[in-house]
């Protein structure tokens, strides 16, 4: 059986404080949630189901706060805040996501949730209830201080008026570099 590449650091756990920046895409890029006009996102129906399950966060995880994100076409790029959730006493880093059962209150549980009540709102909409909406996986990066949370908020805010030069945009004639927003 060939073993897909973790996309993770290693050796780091998911569920401790911090901020993570995360770009979670549609599968096979679709655009799903609406068009760019003028420079500006409008959603459609799917893109404002996307929104409202993302601000919806905190209401399902207390110790998960949603800072900046915006809605694209076929991805959403975000910033997800875990605050402190208590000591992780005799908690091996190994022991997380072990054998694909989810850690409460960890990024992936977050990621995880999101997709689902997306997935489910969606193709409920579209009457498709086994039609893929988000590829496999997520792209996550870990925020290490105040500078890189600043750069990734401009990122996020200016992307939709960046759009003919984003990499996740299939029609991109002259697409940035990978990671533009590290600076």
């Amino acid at each position: 059986m060939l073993q897909r590449r973790s996309l993770r650091l290693e050796d780091y756990a998911y569920d401790q404080p911090g901020g993570y920046f995360v770009t979670t895409c549609t599968f096979e890029r679709e655009n799903l949630f609406g068009e760019i006009q003028d420079g500006s996102m409008r959603l459609n129906r799917y893109g404002e189901i996307v929104r409202e399950c993302f601000e919806a966060i905190p209401e399902h995880f207390e110790d998960a706060a949603v800072d900046q994100f915006v809605v694209m076409p076929n991805h959403v790029h975000s910033i997800v805040i875990i605050m402190n959730v208590g000591a992780r006493h005799a908690v091996p880093v190994s022991s997380l996501e072990r054998f694909g059962k989810p850690v409460a209150k960890s990024l992936s549980t977050i990621i995880r949730s999101f997709k689902s009540a997306t997935t489910k709102h969606i193709n409920n909409l579209r009457q498709s209830p086994d039609a893929p909406v988000w590829q496999r996986n997520y792209y996550e990066h870990v925020i290490r201080n105040e500078q890189s949370l600043h750069r990734i908020r401009e990122y996020i805010i200016n992307n939709p008026a960046r759009w003919d030069f984003d990499r996740e945009n299939p029609a991109a004639t002259n697409a940035e570099p990978e990671d533009v927003w590290r600076g």
